[in-house]
């Protein structure tokens, strides 16, 4: 990734932390706009997130969470740095129609606290997590063992931390995702490096069976925690293998772009074509393109004549009202 321009890295970055995002709230089966998450990230990074909708505070707040976790992953993890976490992944002060404690830890009143997945109705409980009373001083060890500078590899305690975190379960929800951001902090420092070009989240999601029945094993088995570890490393391979999927998308996009500056392009084409690019769902029409570009249809059929010319855009079957347009891929790109 260092041998790519600073553009395509800044892309890669922006591709995974998009997916870290989406697929940790997944994980919890909270479905969030990847349109959304792209545009927060790319306007808390100071990027051109032209055309893309304006998040909503839920969704910043989850980017705001990651973002800290992985560009200041030198900083110590403090009770109050947690505390913000969960304030901000709960703007509302409400997980759902539920009214829940907001940055700060359970108390008793929310004992026994259990640990589930699936649906309203059919949850599974997993394990019951530490009674209230307990969480002062077992957090106390947690930050203190995971802020001590110690001998143990780093990705290794990314794992411990994740287990260890879940465990205790401090919050009377979002523990979870507040986990992950954890793990990926211990990541960023394992790598010390502020871009992210993998995404562990993606991959727990996509494996998320296995990671609950891991979690379960491991709470009902002993204080032996190889298993897990074992387990959550090969997931890390596992994303590890995957990023090459992203990058190849991201290679492409700016081989795309190459191929677009050569010649003249107005604001409204650069506008439809990046958001062509990051994932526009369906075919574009000139009446997709106008809403897109907030012109005219006529404008529009304008704007895309001149792409079609030059091999950007390629013209699918059918006429009249059904005339649609594709980007042209990597192969189909004229020199």
């Amino acid at each position: 990734m260092q041998m790519l321009g600073f553009e395509t890295r800044t892309e890669a970055s922006l591709a995974t932390l998009t997916n870290d995002v989406v697929k940790s709230s997944a994980i919890e089966g909270e479905i969030l706009n990847p349109d959304e998450v792209r545009s927060s990230i790319a306007r808390h990074l100071g990027m051109n997130a032209a055309g893309l909708p304006r998040a909503g505070r839920d969704v910043d707040g989850i980017v705001e969470i990651m973002l800290d976790a992985t560009q200041h992953y030198d900083k110590p993890l403090t009770e109050d740095r947690l505390l913000g976490w969960h304030a901000a992944l709960f703007p509302t002060g409400r997980s759902g129609m539920k009214k829940i404690r907001v940055g700060a830890w359970r108390t008793g009143d929310a004992d026994p606290m259990e640990v589930v997945s699936g649906p309203y109705g059919r949850e599974k409980v997993h394990f019951v997590a530490p009674k209230g009373e307990r969480l002062g001083d077992e957090m106390s060890l947690f930050l203190g063992w995971f802020n001590k500078a110690e001998g143990i590899d780093p990705v290794i305690k990314a794992g411990v931390a994740h287990l260890w975190f879940v465990t205790i379960h401090p919050f009377e929800d979002g523990n979870g995702r507040i986990a992950r951001a954890i793990a990926d902090l211990a990541l960023a420092r394992a790598d010390a490096c502020r871009e992210r070009f993998y995404s562990m989240s993606a991959q727990i999601e996509a494996e998320k069976k296995d990671y609950y029945s891991e979690l379960e094993s491991q709470q009902r088995g002993d204080v032996d925690i190889t298993a897990w570890l074992l387990w959550f490393l090969a997931c890390l391979d596992r994303a590890l293998v995957a990023a090459d999927e992203t990058l190849s998308r991201v290679l492409s996009k700016a081989r795309l772009w190459e191929e677009i500056n050569k010649g003249p392009i107005n604001d409204r084409q650069r506008v439809v074509i990046k958001r062509l690019t990051d994932g526009f769902e369906g075919h574009l029409t000139t009446s997709k393109y106008a809403k897109l570009a907030k012109c005219s249809e006529d404008t529009a059929l304008r704007d895309i004549q001149p792409l079609v010319e030059r091999g950007i855009l390629i013209r699918n079957p059918g006429a009249g009202r059904s005339t649609s347009y594709r980007l042209a891929g990597p192969d189909e790109l004229r020199s």
